[in-house]
């Protein structure tokens, strides 16, 4: 057998929400070549990495949740460890809206690994009974798991897949892949307020205060990605000083995020409609970073818009 470079096996750990698109995730890890596992106990990930490490494999993706048992209190020891190892370790948190988990459940019309009897979790030392299951509602059932979950959603990235198409998170999954966990990576990310704020935000910032271009009939149907839109705004003065005070306060405090040893930062900026305002302060804050930062750059409402079936 050929000698092994564990300093080139990158491993992804995949979590988060149930029905928050874990499934999809893990096939377009599978698609970029990794060895994917499903559903796998956490006490034995470390085992199997290293199994499977043995046998040749050098791209590990792993989905790890609820369904688990103990996989919320046991992740982050295991990400502990497997960082100790040579090799790099990605930690990616899906989530959602509680209202958009309710619409798929009823879609699919599967049932959620938390409302089955004997499954439900007790406060954090094993399976409950199956008397502390007996009637819970889909709703019950997921507050409970983002009580149980909160203890991995710091561990890495998150991603919002509330009002995503799949194409766009396949895309934004892709993206989070090839980066290098160990430098920051600021994430610009325009929304629309009318639709909710991205759960994946650590920073939002409000831009409705600005003018609106959707007031000037020639820009209606145009974005803040288009030079009228980024035209009219630029030429005022709110805009700029707006764009100018974000700027100023990510330089000031990147590095003390940076020093809280974390890989992503999402800052996202909002307007009503997610189209003109937000699209246009988001890219110019990205274009300035760029330079200096790994810089990411997304327009949820707008690839929300784009994005056919």
């Amino acid at each position: 057998m050929m000698p092994i470079d564990q300093a080139s096996l990158k491993t992804i750990l995949l979590t988060g929400i149930s029905g928050s698109g874990k499934s999809v995730a893990l096939n377009v890890l599978e698609d970029e070549g990794f060895y994917c596992i499903d559903n796998l106990p956490a006490p034995f990930v470390l085992e199997v990495v290293s199994a499977l490490q043995q046998a040749g494999q050098t791209r590990v993706a792993i989905a790890i949740d609820v369904r688990s048992g103990t996989a919320p209190q046991d992740l982050p020891g295991v990400v502990a460890a497997l960082k100790s190892r040579p090799g790099s370790v990605t930690v990616l948190f899906l989530n959602a809206r509680t209202d958009t988990l309710v619409q798929r459940y009823s879609e699919t019309r599967r049932r959620h690994p938390l409302g089955m009897p004997s499954v439900l979790p007790s406060g954090g030392s094993g399976p409950a009974t199956g008397s502390e299951t007996q009637g819970a509602t889909l709703i019950e059932a997921i507050e409970r798991e983002r009580e149980l979950m909160s203890q991995a959603e710091g561990l890495g990235p998150a991603i919002d897949t509330s009002d995503l198409h799949p194409n766009v998170l396949r895309q934004w999954v892709r993206d989070v892949i090839g980066l290098q966990p160990a430098r920051l990576t600021l994430l610009f990310e325009s929304f629309a307020y009318k639709q909710g704020v991205p759960l994946d935000a650590a920073l939002v910032f409000d831009m409705r205060c600005l003018p609106n271009p959707y007031y000037t009939q020639t820009l209606r149907t145009l974005n803040g990605t288009d030079a009228p839109v980024a035209q009219f705004l630029s030429d005022i003065p709110a805009v700029q000083r707006m764009i100018d005070h974000v700027a100023h306060f990510l330089q000031a405090w990147l590095p003390s995020y940076a020093q809280e040893h974390r890989s992503y930062l999402t800052v996202a900026i909002g307007c009503t409609g997610g189209q003109h305002r937000s699209v246009y302060v988001a890219s110019e804050l990205a274009s300035r970073f760029s330079a200096s930062e790994q810089v990411l750059l997304r327009h949820r409402s707008l690839a929300a818009k784009t994005v056919t079936p």
